[in-house]
């Protein structure tokens, strides 16, 4: 597999605006390894938990995009809130990329397969500016659930916002340590750990489903994203709302599923029926949301 040499990264014109933020990001990360204190890198590690498994792994990708689950209203709303602070867009975007990714998988419309390059499935893909943005007319039809909530829409929209606030209240409270640590060296420690798993978790690891994709699970990546790393688990079971199918499979987004469902915040849990979990790839329970919620011609 190709990481750099004709990587299409470097066949594509770079944004300049999104290059700007990715630099500044990186360079206050490196910054705030020379102001560390344990307050500081314990903030941090809290906001990578909220916005990375609260937000993005129980939020955006378990609940928006495959409805693995349901919950109120004002639960999903949080969710989906603490997933804005990961910096990785609003929930239009980020939903409709991985609806696009599962439709599509390592084929021609996929936004990151690592067949064009493992640097472009990283991160070449989002500084070229080829993601695709709130309001596109590629995005809109793969997000009909989430353009009839007022909600979604305005956050999507305005999905900065709750970022900016929140870094301007830590700026108040701590001062630019913490903003450092809490800000920028969490946002981008967590950007390339949601990376891994559009890049590393399709170049290493290994398969236990027969999947058409090169999917692959992954225990390192499953460790930086809470448990996303089991990539062929999901892929395999796209709307199972558990990726870790083992008790030895860390999967920290199932567990905070579990607590919801336990408080009665949860629901309509998805899990595969399997008699052999190594072996076999029997459906789920319940159709696949992502095979519903995909466009349809005239939509």
């Amino acid at each position: 597999m190709r990481i750099l040499k004709g990587d299409r990264t470097f066949t594509e014109p770079v944004s300049k605006l999104t290059t700007f933020f990715m630099i500044w990001f990186h360079i206050g990360a490196v910054v705030a390894l020379f102001f560390f204190s344990w307050k500081a890198a314990f903030l941090a590690a809290v906001l990578w938990w909220i916005s990375g498994s609260l937000g993005i792994g129980m939020g955006y990708h378990r609940l928006l995009t495959h409805r693995g689950y349901k919950t109120p209203k004002l639960v999903e709303y949080f969710l989906t809130t603490c997933g804005t602070l990961a910096l990785e867009g609003g929930p239009f975007f980020w939903v409709a990329t991985h609806r696009v990714h599962h439709q599509n998988t390592d084929r021609d419309g996929d936004p990151h397969s690592p067949r064009d390059g493992g640097f472009w499935a990283h991160m070449g893909w989002i500084i070229t500016g080829r993601a695709m943005h709130n309001q596109s007319a590629a995005l809109l039809p793969y997000v009909p659930d989430l353009r009839k909530d007022k909600f979604h829409s305005w956050i999507s929209k305005w999905h900065w916002l709750p970022m900016t606030l929140l870094g301007v209240a830590i700026l108040a409270i701590g001062g630019w340590k913490y903003v450092l640590w809490g800000i920028f060296l969490r946002t981008t420690l967590g950007l390339h750990a949601t990376w891994l798993v559009n890049s590393a978790t399709h170049m290493w690891g290994k398969q236990r489903f027969l999947t058409d994709d090169t999917s692959k699970n992954s225990y390192w990546v499953a460790l930086l994203t809470f448990g996303e790393g089991w990539h062929n688990n999901h892929h395999a079971h796209p709307q199972s709302a558990r990726h870790g199918l083992r008790w030895y499979e860390y999967d920290l987004n199932w567990y905070g599923i579990s607590v919801l469902k336990f408080l009665g915040l949860a629901w309509d849990i998805k899990l595969p029926k399997l008699k052999d979990a190594e072996t076999s790839a029997p459906a789920l329970a319940a159709p696949a949301a992502v095979d519903e919620l995909l466009p349809v011609s005239g939509d």
